[in-house]
């Protein structure tokens, strides 16, 4: 980071940092944060206004002042959490031009203590100017999964007592799955009606479904649903839509699975031209509508956000052309592999003529522990089981009426069967303390251009409920505040 003519750098991470100090507690007309280095300076706010003084020998005076570099409207100057002494906490800037919009502070434990308190600050990018980092998403996934001998009763209390840990601890946003006819799994086959009781339970978090299963769905009454939700969450809906992987729901529900990509494209214009047409008509190969209406419109206009998963590699490109944000993982291959997708899905995009280069979520297993040994051992029994099932899965439904003989199912399948810890931890979990999170998070993000990820906080389902949400506060607490 460049401030004045000083430029301060951090080791050899590609990031530049600077030490500062509050010396003044939070005003709204006027805050000073004072930095050691080489020489001493300060940040000064008076009345939103940001300046930089410098002075060789002695704390901050009027003799040499330079306006702080002008970043990005609605950019944001991050200020990582760290710990210094007797603070541990956070602090960032949103900017619009040299003024700040807003100074944002919090402190995990506040000293009763007068005088300084310490942060590090870091801002990624050339030293010649101040590069932003935008603001990162952080959600979990969850899937409401029973533990052995549990009850229906007893799954729902324990990851509603989740949703409320993470409301408190500052989570973006939750993400509910979509999954039937796996009882030793899950019980989460009605993501709307959960969403809907998590929306009267919170007040701040985003909820999020992750995802509704198109090809399954009536479109106009998932339309109303949807719309309903949104205006009970008071516009917190954000709407993951996909196919599914699995042909045995379709078989359940009697929906061949070959039509899988027909009805979720016929589906999803329907959605999008219910809530933004008063009345519409359509005529598909499997719906048909004549001047329809939707009550009651959603509260979001033009509706609720919309993210698509993509289920294999001719996704990337379609769901580019639409123009959504998109939802990827690493199920199959590794986090390098989704480099040329993420890169084809942006490309479409740009294609398309739609503006900026799209949005990208990442879905991923992690968990966060105090130390690298319990962060390893905890979750290796649950991750394990999960990858071998996953590769059950997908060998059986190899040769199912509908599935792709070049998807390879049988050869995947197998080959996660016999997959390592060392090669999960290696190319498709995050596990690790805060700190080794925060820098994979950080990598990846750089490498692939991520704007979130989906935390999978019980990847397999196996972990005991207070070691789940031990490793999900210390992701709130302790790695989320390093990308805001």
């Amino acid at each position: 980071m460049k401030l004045g003519d000083r430029t301060y750098k951090n080791h050899l991470d590609g990031y530049n940092q600077m030490d500062l100090l509050l010396a003044n507690g939070p005003s709204k007309r006027r805050e000073v944060f004072y930095f050691g280095g080489p020489n001493l300076g300060a940040i000064r706010i008076d009345d939103f206004k940001f300046q930089f003084y410098q002075q060789p020998w002695g704390w901050p005076g009027e003799k040499t002042t330079t306006d702080m570099p002008t970043a990005a409207p609605g950019a944001i100057l991050h200020v990582s959490r760290r710990s210094c002494g007797f603070l541990r906490g956070w602090l960032a800037a949103i900017f619009m031009g040299n003024q700040a919009l807003a100074i944002l502070f919090r402190s995990k434990r506040r000293s009763t203590r007068a005088g300084r308190r310490c942060l590090r600050s870091e801002v990624e990018g050339p030293p010649a100017r101040i590069q932003v980092i935008m603001s990162f998403e952080f959600g979990i996934f969850l899937e409401f999964p029973r533990g052995a001998g549990q009850t229906d009763a007893e799954v729902f209390t324990q990851s509603f007592a989740q949703v409320d840990a993470a409301e408190r601890w500052g989570l973006d946003v939750i993400w509910i799955a979509e999954v039937h006819f796996l009882p030793d799994r899950s019980i989460a086959s009605a993501p709307l009606l959960i969403a809907s009781a998590i929306a009267t339970q919170t007040r701040r978090l985003k909820i999020g479904i992750a995802v509704q299963v198109l090809p399954l769905c009536h479109p106009l009454r998932l339309a109303e649903e949807v719309a309903t939700l949104d205006h009970i969450s008071n516009g917190r809906v954000i709407l993951g839509v996909g196919r599914s992987s699995f042909p045995h729901t379709y078989e359940a529900y009697g929906v061949p699975y070959g039509e899988s990509r027909e009805r979720f494209a016929e589906v999803l214009d329907i959605l999008r031209r219910s809530w933004s047409d008063e009345r519409f008509s359509f005529e598909g190969r499997f719906h048909n509508f004549q001047n329809v209406t939707i009550v009651p419109r959603p509260l979001q206009k033009p509706y609720p956000p919309l993210r698509i998963a993509a289920t294999s590699a001719d996704t990337y490109r379609a769901i580019g052309a639409m123009g959504l944000p998109v939802f990827v993982a690493v199920r199959l291959g590794t986090f390098e592999e989704l480099g040329p997708d993420i890169a084809a899905y942006r490309q479409a995009y740009k294609l398309a003529g739609h503006v900026g280069q799209g949005e990208v979520y990442l879905r991923v297993p992690i968990y966060v522990g105090r130390t690298e040994t319990l962060a390893r051992a905890d979750p290796e029994q649950s991750i394990m089981q999960f990858y071998r099932t996953l590769g059950l899965q997908l060998e059986g439904t190899a040769s199912r009426p509908g599935v792709r003989q070049r998807e390879q199912r049988a050869e995947w399948g197998q080959t996660l069967q016999t997959i390592s810890y060392e090669d999960a931890l290696r190319n498709k979990v995050i596990v690790g303390t805060p700190e080794f999170v925060a820098m994979r998070l950080r990598d990846l993000t750089r490498n692939l251009g991520l704007n979130g990820v989906l935390a999978e906080v019980n990847c397999g389902g196996l972990l005991p409920t207070e070691k789940v949400l031990r490793s999900l506060q210390l992701m709130c607490e302790e790695v989320a505040p390093y990308f805001r």
